[in-house]
């Protein structure tokens, strides 16, 4: 699967949250809500999610695999970084 776009829908100036982003891969599937995070020491993305019932979130989409999560990963920071660091 390729990331063939990238968009940032909400980029807010305060928080630990530094961006919501919609990803497309290979042209025909959308994941949007995929939130860019400011950890204690790097950025780091949390998949998008739903809470149950019982308080818990759960994710509604997400990488099956640790190289498909690490390209994600890299892909969508790259771009913030490119888009609103430089």
């Amino acid at each position: 699967m390729q990331i063939t776009d990238i968009k940032f829908r909400h980029v807010p100036t305060y928080g630990k949250l530094r961006a919501l982003v919609s990803v497309t891969f290979d042209g025909v599937l959308a994941v949007h809500d995929i939130k860019i995070i400011a950890g204690h020491d790097r950025l780091f993305l949390a998949m998008p999610s739903r809470r149950m019932p019982d308080g818990r979130f759960r994710d509604v989409a997400h990488p099956v695999g640790v190289a498909l999560r690490e390209e994600l990963e890299q892909q969508v920071l790259d771009a913030y970084r490119t888009t609103f660091l430089q």
